[in-house]
């Protein structure tokens, strides 16, 4: 069953939890559990689906998971990161290869840097004097549907049209 309507579902399913965060984080600035522990727990599915091995595929998967935590956890510690977003993107961790979640990453925080300067701009046209609080969660879906479209979708055709 790799590569069957079931695995794109599945991607299309955590595209729509991404955009989901993004529009939470960007209104509450909260990202929920519910919507994170989805995110994780679908990942074994996405494993199935795509056939990768328990060994050293779905190894690799939770290794690269347990290093973003443990290197977000210490931005969280530190206050330089929410708790939501490191739940989201350890659980993206899950899902997405470690070379395709490197690049997240840089797409992340190039989206991260813009956004962090528009608001920054609108704080301060608005005269606002209080912290600027970024809601992360837009870059890290930004990171992840980036990566969604240019490395899992390309193969159901929905990348570009040749002819």
């Amino acid at each position: 069953m790799p590569e069957g309507y079931f695995h794109y579902g599945l991607l299309v399913a955590l595209a729509i939890a991404l955009v989901i965060a993004a529009f939470t984080d960007l209104r509450r600035r909260q990202i929920d559990n519910w919507l994170n522990a989805a995110i994780a727990l679908g990942a074994p599915l996405f494993w199935w689906a795509s056939g990768v091995s328990l060994w050293p595929g779905v190894a690799i998967q939770l290794g690269v998971a347990l290093a973003a935590f443990a290197v977000l956890a210490l931005l969280f510690a530190l206050r330089m990161m929410g708790g939501g977003d490191v739940k989201l993107l350890t659980a993206l961790a899950l899902w997405i290869a470690p070379a395709p979640f490197l690049q997240l990453l840089i797409v992340m925080a190039l989206a991260g840097g813009v956004l962090t300067v528009v608001l920054g701009a609108w704080h301060v046209m608005r005269r606002r004097r209080d912290r600027l609080a970024v809601p992360y969660g837009v870059a890290i879906s930004t990171g992840g549907l980036w990566i969604l479209a240019t490395h899992y979708l390309p193969a159901a055709g929905i990348a570009g049209v040749s002819g």
